[in-house]
């Protein structure tokens, strides 16, 4: 059955119900961004599948991934968006897709294995830690609203990724989430106002950037995280299907896809895309890699962003249920950052001074939300911790 579907390219309601399946795998993970970055989440769905659309187009139509919000960018928006407000930043995450583009470039002219060098696991690693550590402080913000609903979300997404089977294991979000929900549903600590105003046919609320030079310096740094994770992520989705989608289509061309999306989503006021490890993961449960039954969890994605009880709806969530998910999520952000840094191919000998230095100036900065300011421009957090790793990396002598 699975190898009839994954060769034919013919839209029939047996692919329909996967599409949307798969939908439903990203489907917390996706509108949770925009959520904590405090825009409408229909304009991430939008985006999201507007994204993966032209992603799709751009690799020619042979890689099954689905483009979502990306976690990466959270503490980075919210601190843009206090120095330059969200319009501002939307011009910094509109050159991050521009980054993007110009790292295909690179990448086709000189090679994959050369860029890699300046952007090692030991600078990598540390990065991505901060970027979790840095966001914990918010996610215990929102938790100690209501402790007990911030433990059940917790503690049942916990429970989903360790002990359940099957596609329950990838739906640790939504779970989490559903239980807290129902817990405040019996404790009536959930305001349906929002719900009850909302229409059932809404445009999504877009934003559109305003330049802001400041905004784009700030956020700019960022992309080195998201560039190489990306490249894992194909690297990955390569293995499941079998195909090795990093000579075709090739990693320049979905770095291009990638960065194009991105894009287009700061035009409409959406959060950076990012390539969804979530859909990988049900891809190697399911069997299912045509990616015809993701342009169909594209298409839901968009339908999904023009109803607005959708939005309405997930604007009832209580803020500690999702402050529970959020102490899972960051904190796993840091573990892979921690795993990045313990990979054997990225040759980080800790007991090295260099490396040692590395990580140090990187997490010191990264997590202190160190600012440089000159005028009107300003750097800091996890830009001005990459930037520093990058520079360190490339100065400090390789022997002791």
């Amino acid at each position: 059955m699975h190898k009839d579907i994954n060769k034919d390219n013919k839209i029939d309601f047996k692919k329909i119900i996967l599409g949307v399946q798969f939908l439903f795998v990203v489907f917390g993970a996706v509108v949770l961004v925009p959520i904590l970055i405090g825009i409408d989440p229909a304009v991430a769905l939008f985006t999201a599948g507007v994204g993966t659309l032209l992603f799709h187009f751009i690799t020619k139509l042979k890689i099954p991934v689905f483009l979502g919000s990306s976690f990466v960018f959270i503490a980075p928006i919210i601190l843009a968006t206090k120095l330059y407000g969200y319009s501002g930043a939307l011009s910094g995450l509109f050159c991050i897709g521009i980054l993007f583009v110009i790292m295909s470039i690179i990448v086709q002219k000189v090679g994959l294995k050369k860029v890699q060098l300046v952007f090692p696991n030991i600078v990598i690693g540390p990065v991505i830690m901060t970027i979790g550590l840095s966001l914990a402080s918010t996610a215990v913000d929102m938790a100690q609203s209501d402790w007990l609903l911030a433990f059940a979300s917790l503690l049942t997404a916990v429970i989903v990724v360790a002990f359940s089977k099957g596609v329950f294991k990838l739906l640790p979000v939504i779970s989490g989430v559903s239980v807290g929900y129902i817990l405040a549903l019996i404790l009536g600590r959930v305001d349906f106002t929002n719900l009850t105003q909302a229409s059932w046919f809404s445009v999504p609320k877009f934003i559109f950037p305003t330049f802001s030079l400041g905004a784009i310096l700030c956020l700019l740094p960022v992309a080195i995280a998201p560039i190489i994770e990306h490249i894992g992520d194909i690297y990955a989705i390569s293995k499941v299907a079998k195909k090795d989608f990093t000579k075709d289509p090739g990693i320049h061309r979905t770095l291009l896809g990638d960065g194009l999306a991105t894009s287009l989503a700061a035009l409409f006021g959406g959060p950076p895309n990012t390539t969804y490890s979530e859909v990988t993961g049900a891809i190697s449960l399911t069997k299912i890699t045509n990616p015809m039954i993701l342009r169909i969890s594209a298409v839901t994605a968009i339908v999904f962003a023009f109803i607005g009880k959708i939005s309405g709806f997930l604007e009832t969530i209580p803020q500690a249920v999702l402050g529970g998910i959020m102490l899972l999520l960051f904190g796993m952000i840091s573990s892979v950052g921690v795993k990045t840094l313990m990979d054997n191919k990225g040759n980080c000998d800790l007991t090295k001074t260099r490396n040692q230095l590395i990580i140090a100036v990187i997490l010191s900065i990264g997590v202190g939300g160190a600012i440089v300011n000159y005028g009107t421009f300003s750097l800091g957090g996890i830009g001005l911790a990459s930037i520093c790793g990058v520079i360190l990396h490339l100065i400090l002598p390789k022997s002791e």
